[in-house]
């Protein structure tokens, strides 16, 4: 690690970075950057902090202050003071379950890279006209998973989707295999337990399966 950050301006970049985006939920803060080294051993270079937790804006101010090599996020930003707090605290991207018009002026004003769910016709029309084409499929198994979207496929053209929400390391590959799919999001590789374990070698080996993952073949 050199400590030289990756400049992200948008978040199709954010989704460039790799096959997988680590969606975690911290309790402690000091647990922060150790997590996000061994996410960095195995390979990932993002990290979704979800705002789940009291502690999670010190994390994400620790990821990005002691590893920034990896790219941190800030994950269930709810309204546009989240995404206000996120940004202060160092998230350089931020994903959303849903977008709300408050929530899209935010993150434009703000130039913040971020991908808004989305998981019906009208949800991405509305993204859309928001000027996101770069959007998060939540919950993917329980909105339709893989026939989604690849229904999606012939009709938002222009429209890239990280599914996140059910997806396990066997499922990967499917997804990936879309050609609206660049990568997807999922708890498995650093679930809430083994980060209170502190358990850091288990999640650089599941980083490590995670970032080697390519798309299924047909």
């Amino acid at each position: 690690m050199d400590g030289t950050a990756t400049r992200i301006a948008s978040a199709r970049e954010v989704m460039a970075l790799g096959p997988f985006i680590p969606v975690v939920t911290i309790d402690e803060a000091d647990h922060a950057a150790e997590l996000a080294r061994a996410l960095l051993a195995g390979g990932l270079r993002t990290v979704e902090v979800t705002l789940r937790t009291p502690q999670a804006l010190d994390a994400i101010h620790a990821i990005a202050a002691q590893v920034p090599e990896i790219v941190v996020g800030a994950g269930t930003l709810l309204g546009a003071a989240d995404i206000t707090r996120a940004r202060k605290a160092g998230a350089r991207f931020g994903v959303s379950p849903g977008l709300t018009p408050q929530v899209a002026e935010a993150a434009r004003a703000a130039n913040f890279p971020l991908l808004p769910g989305a998981v019906t016709a009208s949800e991405i029309m509305a993204a859309r006209e928001h000027g996101f084409t770069a959007l998060k499929f939540f919950p993917a198994k329980a909105a339709g998973g893989l026939d989604a979207l690849k229904n999606f496929v012939p009709v938002f053209a222009d429209v890239v989707f990280c599914p996140t929400g059910g997806i396990g390391l066997a499922d990967g590959p499917s997804f990936l295999a879309l050609p609206n799919v660049p990568c997807y999001g999922s708890a498995w590789v650093a679930t809430a337990e083994l980060i209170r374990a502190r358990d850091w070698k288990t999640i650089t080996e599941n980083a490590r399966k995670a970032a080697a993952q390519k798309p299924a073949k047909a």
